[in-house]
């Protein structure tokens, strides 16, 4: 059994890595085809994020070199996110699978061989998993885990330990295409296509060349970004916490009064406490009950593109 494989790879500034990303993928694919489990016409496809250094030079000589590379160009850096769903509804035309993974090959590119098995065995989404966190800073790890369980606990189906390193059918991207949110976060969004899922551990090697493009700043906005993309609970956490302080304002004025009434208080003292605690109370609830109309229509209003293609290389297997 054989399919027509495209493997996606969303790249930021990664002229340095390319070359070798290219060769390892040459062979993997070259293998594939010489044992009958892909088709000749597969491809590797790069999908240039608006880099401005010499990405997409790079992609363009791979595609010279051989036909097994094709690629993308975003006319503006809409961010990793944006640029694997592009990369992703460009190969849909096209590809029976797909495989999404970064450039530096920290993703061990052998775990495509269990998830090729794994679609020959009827499943239509397959995540690579990170088998253990160890080669990690404690921070990184503690972070990492510590966002899987947060996400996990506001009720977003996200699968532990995995980032963006999937096989997806046909099928399965077509119907991920009808998902029309601005704010990506396809590790949220994936899980919720339904269909037939499994996993694929694998070990995470070391970035063989150039510098990671996530540090902790664009990390710390991707988790917040896959947060309240997600769930409004965060939201009604502060609708709850308005609530609370509402009602301990009220045992405030209360207490207030009777410091009053007894003459233990200062004069203005009680109005001035009586002032601060209900009015912040109020703030908070106040805020509590416009947001949970904001997070409601959030992901509504926008409707700015993803994306926007601005160069395709050649590749027989495009329609058109």
């Amino acid at each position: 059994m054989s399919c027509l494989l495209y493997i996606v790879i969303p790249c930021f500034k990664e002229e340095e890595m390319l070359p070798e990303t290219g060769k390892r993928l040459r062979e993997k694919l070259s293998g594939y085809i010489k044992e009958g489990r892909i088709s000749p016409e597969s491809r590797v496809l790069f999908v240039d994020d608006g880099s401005t250094d010499g990405t997409w030079d790079k992609i363009c000589t791979l595609n010279r070199e051989n036909e097994l590379f094709t690629g993308i160009r975003l006319s503006h850096n809409r961010g990793h996110q944006n640029a694997l769903l592009a990369g992703l509804m460009t190969a849909a035309e096209r590809a029976d699978v797909m495989i999404s993974m970064d450039a530096d090959l920290q993703d061990d590119i052998n775990a495509m061989d269990e998830m090729l098995n794994r679609f020959f065995e009827g499943y239509e989404i397959v995540y690579g998993v990170r088998r253990r966190r160890d080669k990690d800073t404690f921070f990184k790890r503690a972070t990492a885990e510590g966002f899987y369980r947060f996400m996990s606990a506001l009720g977003v189906e996200i699968v532990f330990n995995h980032a963006d390193y999937r096989l997806m059918s046909k099928r399965a991207v077509e119907a991920l295409a009808e998902y029309k949110e601005v704010n990506l976060f396809l590790r949220g969004i994936v899980p919720l296509l339904g269909f037939k899922w499994t996993t694929v551990e694998y070990d995470r090697g070391e970035r063989l060349a150039g510098e990671s493009k996530y540090p902790l700043r664009k990390m710390i906005a991707f988790a917040l970004d896959g947060i309240t993309s997600f769930s409004v609970k965060p939201i009604r956490l502060v609708l709850t916490c308005g609530c609370i302080v509402f009602a301990v304002s009220i045992l405030m004025i209360l207490w207030t009064l009777i410091t009053k009434l007894t003459g233990n208080a200062e004069s203005g003292w009680s109005s001035l406490m009586c002032s601060i605690w209900l009015i912040g109370g109020l703030q908070l609830l106040g805020l509590g009950v416009i947001g949970e109309y904001i997070g409601k229509t959030y992901a509504e209003t926008k409707r700015r593109p993803r994306y926007i293609i601005s160069d395709i290389l050649p590749d027989k297997n495009r329609k058109g």
